[in-house]
Formats: structure tokens, C-alpha cells, sequence
């Protein structure tokens, strides 16, 4: 799986196409040989693009819920490769400032947008939550058209009021309502607030958490394959 978070991502891409560049100069073809040889088929994408639950803080990276996925997808030889651009600490608007240059980079046909926990556990202003969410949501729309796009939802506790928890955990379904989107409505169902199955911090699944929220995702994600 690529695993692309922060600057890795850059030096992947950029190893990768100086890869590239130097098989294309070095291995030309006879002409008749190219044209008899099939087509390769367009590989196709699920994309994670999220912030340190994604990333899989705290956790090794083939323990992370995307790589879960990624195993799930190779058992069953689904033609499918996994990225996951899972950013720590990143924020909705750091996500809408980065998403152009990620989804440039290769072609999407799941895109999978877990952002907001960020700005909740900051008290950022949900309008502001709201409008970047949009704005990642439109990019890709305008960049990759046909790509299906899950939207996971989040809920925070209730450090910042309750009124504010409960417009938080509500902007997720309204989000996918307006915009047609596949919700997953709670990522961490089954593992938020259960001590077991979170670091010490109490919001980073564990191994054994990151196992449930696979489980989760792939209830999502399975039938769009």
C-alpha cells in the first residue's frame, strides 16, 4: 500500500516518477511489439485522505485501518490498490488546502474523506468545518467525476457544551445529504470512549480498535467495489 502522509508523499511521487522517467528512456520497444501487446487496464484507486486516525498514529502503519482494508481487498484480488493520505493533525482547512495536489497526483475511483475530529476537539467554528468539508467535496467532483466518495463521520465529546458536540455529529449527516455521499455516520462505532481499544490519549484506536474500525469502513466500502 502507499502510505503518503505529509512530506512522504511528496518523496514517493517524486521517486516514483524519477522511476518513471528512467525504465520509459531505457527500455524502448520495436513498434509491432507495442501494438500487439494488450492494453494495460487503468488502475483504480481507493483513496484515504484523513487526518492521525487515518494515519495511524501510535500504531504500526500495516496496523492502520486503511492497510486493513488494503489486505481485505488483495484477499479477495480485487483490482484496487490503497493510498492513504492520512495526515496527522490535520484539519479540514489543512485537507482543502492540500486535496488539489493530492488528487493530482493519481486517479481515484473511492475517495474516503475523514476530517473534522481536528477542528471539534479545537471548538473551531463549524461553519468554517462545514465549507472546507464542501470544498474538498467539490474538488474532487470537478477532478475525479466518477470517483464514489464516502464521508466518515466523526462525534467529539462534549468538552465544548453539548449544543456544540450534538451540531458537530450533525453536520456529517447533512453534509451527505446535500451532497448524495455514502456516511459512514460514527468511524469509531464500537471503539470511541472504550478505554481498551484507545491509546492513552484516549482518542487513537489501539491495534485491536483500528481491527473495529476496519470492520466498519469495509461494511461501507465493499459493495462499491
Amino acid at each position: 500500500m502507499k502510505y503518503l502522509p505529509g512530506s512522504a508523499l511528496l518523496l514517493a511521487l517524486l521517486a516514483a516518477g524519477c522511476h518513471s522517467d528512467t525504465t520509459a528512456s531505457s527500455s524502448a520497444a520495436p513498434a509491432a511489439a507495442v501494438a500487439q501487446k494488450p492494453a494495460a487496464k487503468a488502475q483504480q484507486t481507493i483513496l484515504f485522505f484523513g487526518d492521525s486516525i487515518t494515519a495511524g498514529l501510535g500504531v504500526d502503519p500495516e496496523e492502520a485501518y486503511p492497510a486493513l482494508i488494503e489486505n481485505k481487498v488483495d484477499s479477495l484480488h480485487l483490482p484496487y490498490a490503497v493510498v492513504n493520505a492520512g495526515l496527522s493533525g490535520e484539519t479540514t482547512a489543512g485537507g482543502r488546502s492540500r486535496i488539489n495536489w493530492v488528487l493530482s497526483r493519481q486517479p481515484v475511483s473511492v475517495f474516503v474523506l475523514e476530517l473534522g475530529g481536528n477542528d471539534g476537539l479545537r471548538g473551531l467554528p463549524l461553519s468554517d468545518t462545514r465549507r472546507n468539508l464542501q470544498a474538498i467535496i467539490d474538488t474532487v467532483r470537478q477532478q475525479a467525476p466518477h470517483a464514489k466518495i464516502v464521508l466518515a463521520g466523526m462525534q467529539i465529546p462534549p468538552n465544548m457544551g453539548p449544543a456544540y458536540a450534538a451540531d458537530f455529529k450533525k453536520l456529517y449527516a447533512e453534509t451527505a445529504t446535500k451532497n448524495h455521499l455514502i456516511l459512514i455516520p460514527f468511524l469509531l462505532e464500537g471503539v470511541g470512549g472504550i478505554a481498551r481499544l484507545n491509546q492513552r490519549d484516549g482518542i487513537h484506536p489501539t491495534p485491536e480498535g483500528h481491527r473495529l474500525v476496519a470492520r466498519t469502513v469495509w461494511r461501507t466500502v465493499q459493495p462499491l467495489l
